[in-house]
């Protein structure tokens, strides 16, 4: 297996595409036995520790997130990718479950946008976890049955909302962001290094067992020197870091329930995919870090608050088949304003890569799909 995986690996043509049709591969299934897993610690030859700044976000502060101290943080980083680092699951026991909960039931609330608003009507996509829960507690995966509207959903925007078409941000488009996210990816960002960071734009990404998303690069921001913060809910997958071209080698490693990962500095613009999401073991549907509830300790204050058990009951529903997904970023720098939309439009004209660039072959599901046009040619149709 090492020989096969060094020799998709290899400097060439597209090499992380390669990779990426590896791990996404169901007959015969691929060999996990190279995709690193910082869970288990310092293991791999090219897993490092990563520093942390303890004292950027005070214990009470960290608590009220529903975080573990960031001295008690496990990071990593990774052997030719500065800027990269891998936060193995700082959340505290049982708050897990009001992230799962807000992706699910309050974030793609209205004014928020979803990928379903493309196609239906404001009135049709208002209310998802009303008009999902009764049906949820009572599906049956083992059978055929219709999707709910909570199944359907495969993207929510929140902040200011990405234009699919544009490839762009606007202020015109924005909404008011989430605070329990802003203040949980402002605590994150302080203790990789960023105490300025504000979270401006998310994007939730909802992917089932079949889900994949295609290789890009993350560059519609404005500033590329705050970082973009991923966090990680539900099932295992499979996420590709590769270079800065498509024919540099790629890194597999897996993201759990809980886990972060930070790209800044060099490694804030390079090419990365999740090619699989990772079957649950045997008789463990849900991770265990989703098993358990809050404490009776929880500061009263916190940002997190209890899951109630009907609400929780839909999200195990949810969960136990599929992973959730939130990127955050800052969309400008200190004193930067929009552009002019025609700037926009004669920058978009000679960007080579998009945020959702992927071919057809790779399974990438969550974006809009475009035609070739002689101004976008990167896009696939």
């Amino acid at each position: 297996m090492a020989k096969m995986a060094a020799s998709i690996v290899e400097h060439g043509e597209d090499a992380l595409r390669k990779l990426f049709k590896f791990y996404k591969r169901r007959n015969p299934p691929p060999n996990f036995s190279d995709v690193i897993d910082f869970s288990k610690g310092l293991r791999n030859e090219k897993v490092v520790s990563a520093e942390l700044s303890p004292t950027a976000v005070s214990d009470n502060d960290a608590h009220i997130a529903g975080l573990q101290p960031v001295r008690e943080w496990h990071a990593f980083g990774l052997k030719g990718y500065p800027g990269f680092i891998f936060i193995s699951n700082p959340f505290l026991p049982g708050s897990q479950r009001h992230w799962v909960r807000q992706c699910l039931k309050v974030y793609p609330q209205k004014p928020n946008v979803c990928n379903m608003d493309m196609h239906m009507s404001e009135t049709e996509t208002e209310h998802l976890w009303e008009k999902s829960a009764d049906l949820m507690r009572t599906k049956s995966f083992g059978k055929r049955e219709p999707k709910t509207l909570l199944e359907k959903l495969r993207w929510v925007t929140l902040g200011y909302h990405y234009n699919w078409d544009t490839k762009t941000y606007s202020a015109e488009h924005h909404t008011p962001f989430p605070a329990d996210l802003h203040t949980l990816s402002r605590h994150v960002a302080a203790a990789c290094g960023f105490p300025a960071f504000t979270a401006e734009a998310g994007i939730l990404n909802y992917y089932h067992s079949d889900s994949s998303l295609g290789i890009h690069v993350d560059e519609s921001e404005l500033d590329h020197t705050r970082p973009l913060l991923s966090f990680s809910f539900g099932q295992s997958a499979v996420f590709l870091l590769g270079g800065t071209r498509r024919e540099d080698p790629g890194t597999a490693m897996f993201m759990h329930s809980g886990d972060i990962m930070v790209m800044s500095g060099p490694s804030r613009l390079l090419y990365h995919a999740v090619p699989r999401i990772v079957p649950a073991p045997a008789g463990v549907p849900v991770p265990l870090p989703l098993l358990q509830g809050l404490d009776e300790g929880h500061p009263q204050e916190s940002l997190v608050h209890w899951v109630e058990e009907e609400d929780w009951e839909v999200c195990t529903k949810y969960i136990q088949m599929s992973r959730v997904n939130m990127t955050v970023r800052q969309v400008l720098g200190s004193g930067q304003a929009f552009p002019p939309v025609e700037t926009q439009r004669r920058t978009l004209s000679t960007t080579k890569e998009t945020y959702h660039e992927a071919s057809p072959e790779e399974g990438e599901e969550f974006y809009p799909k475009k035609t070739r046009t002689s101004t976008d040619s990167s896009l696939k149709s």
